[in-house]
């Protein structure tokens, strides 16, 4: 896909309230297995119903802490490596760097902490969740500001230390965020939820792209070459910009959760904070949790795998850097949005299974459009139909497969579990996509593009053999 996942995937869950009993989730998260022929549905809403739920009060929260959620990712890795390159470091050097996006994808190592641990003071002061979002909130802006203060070229060790900083706050921020939304809404109403984030979402990331660009070419003026100041405004900026995210922590409610016993050692510390989560997964759904993580696993394969050679396609293509800012980071974001809200809204409608179905078929699908964009050479015409059809796919997929995570989750473990499924839906994938560029190398563009479609044929047996297994969460 064009659009980046969030990273950090973008990024899930927990899916009953309070005082639900046993029965009364398996009955509810039934409904997501609607394609089912024995689940018995419940009344379908109409439109406006399913509308309104984007201007309820946890919907308006959830796209401002999507926004400062998806303003960090972009400052260590694609903006990061621009301002470094701009510095005149090497090449090799901003792709080693490039690792510091890792603390994304293993941030199921200490998802536990954040899940049970408290923090001093804060927790007693905000609630759990709240304590832990403003707690990683201020370390992407210890970060943020620690690296406006350095020159690359005269202290690149110190700036890559501050980003690293960042992105651990940012990945420490999404363990607790994905909690927070679990626990703030019914299982009918995630769908809606994912969507509002990933709105939040991608309108930080066309800021942390294009806007601190423009930020730091208006303070640069008509001054030709490297002028660091600008780089220092520009990030000093993107700080300032978390305030977003920390006044609605502040202003917001901390939802309900079951309250968690302490543990009398570090024995069983360890057995609730970890071995019970995934040991509940296990448990509830037994020779089945396989399946329902291989297709968690598979599920993003065929777009990840694409997105690694995008922009090295866009390159021999001929497009200008211009072209491909404002057609790929402008346009394909608001279209990535309009397919969030499309797919949220047809989730609430129609079922999240039958959503996640669509996108599985429309995400391998647009693949194939770039391989007949790959016969057209320098055209921007036809690369505009392209991204949009491709990031109108990937938002609707990614609408519904935020959902459906949310929906295996248990509310006592949901940071840790989501953690762990938001990991591992990049973790293949990541691995494949490193080997896109011998692929291309030896075969071309165009066979690129077609194999990375045929990778999502497997995946839509697996959405056929999960949803026939009942989603539900023990509370």
């Amino acid at each position: 896909m064009v659009a980046s996942a969030p990273a950090h995937g973008q990024p899930i869950m927990p899916t009953a309230l309070k005082n639900q009993t046993m029965t009364e989730s398996t009955k509810t998260s039934s409904n997501l297995s609607d394609i089912t022929p024995t689940a018995t549905p419940e009344p379908k809403r109409s439109w406006g119903q399913a509308l309104k739920v984007y201007v309820q009060p946890t919907s308006l929260r959830m796209l401002a802490l999507g926004f400062s959620a998806g303003l960090p990712l972009l400052l260590v890795l694609g903006t990061l490596s621009f301002w470094l390159r701009e510095a005149g470091i090497d090449r090799s050097t901003i792709g080693f760097l490039s690792w510091v996006g890792l603390a994304y994808a293993f941030k199921w190592v200490w998802s536990p902490l954040v899940d049970r641990l408290p923090l001093p003071i804060a927790t007693r002061l905000l609630g759990r969740r709240r304590s832990w979002l403003l707690f990683s909130q201020l370390l992407i802006v210890a970060g943020l500001l620690g690296m406006s203060f350095m020159d690359p070229k005269q202290a690149l060790q110190p700036l890559v230390i501050c980003a690293v900083l960042v992105a651990f706050g940012s990945a420490t921020q999404d363990i607790a965020l994905d909690a927070y939304r679990i626990e703030s809404a019914k299982v009918d109403d995630q769908a809606a939820l994912a969507a509002t984030y990933q709105t939040g979402y991608r309108l930080a990331m066309i800021w942390a792209g294009a806007g601190v660009l423009w930020v730091a070419s208006k303070v640069q003026g008509d001054v030709q070459g490297y002028v660091v100041q600008a780089w220092h405004v520009a990030y000093t900026a993107m700080a300032a910009s978390m305030l977003v995210g920390m006044i609605t922590v502040l202003l917001s409610p901390e939802p309900e959760a079951r309250p968690m016993a302490p543990a009398r050692n570090a024995s069983e510390w360890i057995q609730g904070a970890l071995i019970a989560p995934f040991s509940d997964f296990i448990g509830r759904y037994r020779w089945q949790a396989l399946l329902l993580l291989a297709l968690i696993g598979l599920y993003r394969v065929s777009d990840v795998v694409m997105g690694i050679m995008a922009n090295p396609f866009y390159v021999d293509m001929g497009y200008t850097k211009e072209e491909v800012a404002a057609v790929t980071k402008v346009f394909g974001v608001i279209m990535t949005l309009v397919g969030g809200f499309v797919g949220g809204t047809m989730a609430v409608r129609w079922g999240v299974m039958r959503v996640l179905m669509l996108g599985a078929v429309l995400s391998a699908g647009t693949n194939l459009l770039f391989a007949w964009l790959a016969t057209r050479g320098h055209d921007v015409s036809a690369l505009v139909w392209v991204v949009s059809a491709d990031n109108l796919a990937g938002g609707i997929a990614s609408a519904a497969f935020i959902a459906y995570l949310s929906g295996l989750t248990n509310v006592q473990y949901s940071a840790t579990q989501y953690a762990l499924f938001s990991s591992m839906m990049l973790l293949a994938p990541k691995w494949l996509a490193g080997y896109s560029g011998v692929f291309v190398d030896a075969f071309g563009y165009q066979a690129f593009f077609h194999t990375t479609a045929l990778m999502g044929f497997p995946v839509l047996l697996l959405i056929y053999l999960a949803s026939r297994v009942k989603m539900g969460s023990v509370v």
